[in-house]
């Protein structure tokens, strides 16, 4: 894959974006996981597009709504804000209920094409990965920092496991598979 100045451009745009934001009870700022989830794209065999997805896949749900749609649209093509669109579970504000709002994520997954299952698996990947290493430290407080709880949140990435696995079987799927497995097992 080349990588363009298009890729520079939303490297800073996440970053500005995502500035003052931190992983769920930690000093660790946000930025990390676009870059560990664009990284797990490129080394997955993605292209430009999917990675400077990854990069922004979080920007409009959790920094803008529909506003910043329409700016990655504009800055980096219709494509890139599709994907975008489809990582996002949800654009309001205030956010709806996390159950609902994961239903709603869970049933547009399954209909979602390659790209967008390319991106979101990275994604989920990547927090499978953080909450074992954080449940490595903390143990089961891991979950007291999730809406959905030890139990929600459990069935949610089983719930994307089987997801992925019916709709796109990549390789990365062991590695989610393999962390989720051990989380259930603690």
């Amino acid at each position: 894959m080349n990588l363009t100045e298009r890729f520079d451009r939303a490297l800073l745009y996440a970053l500005q974006a995502h500035r003052q934001q931190y992983r769920k009870e930690s000093q660790i700022p946000y930025f990390s996981h676009l870059l560990s989830c664009a990284a797990l794209v490129m080394e997955r065999g993605g292209d430009e597009d999917q990675a400077i997805a990854a990069l922004l896949h979080d920007v409009a749900e959790d920094q803008g709504g529909n506003h910043r749609l329409a700016e990655i649209e504009t800055l980096f093509g219709e494509r890139v804000r599709r994907i975008v669109e489809g990582c996002s579970d949800t654009l309001e504000s205030p956010k709806p209920p996390w159950r609902e709002r994961k239903e709603s994520y869970l049933e547009h997954l399954s209909m979602s094409d390659d790209d967008v299952l390319l991106v979101s698996l990275a994604d989920k990947v990547h927090n499978l990965r953080i909450i074992y290493m954080d449940y490595q430290r903390v143990g089961d407080q891991v979950w007291d920092r999730f809406r959905g709880g030890k139990a929600g949140s459990l069935w949610y990435f089983r719930s994307l496991l089987e997801i992925f696995r019916q709709r796109y079987p990549h390789p990365m799927l062991k590695e989610f598979e393999r962390l989720l497995e051990y989380l259930e097992a603690g």
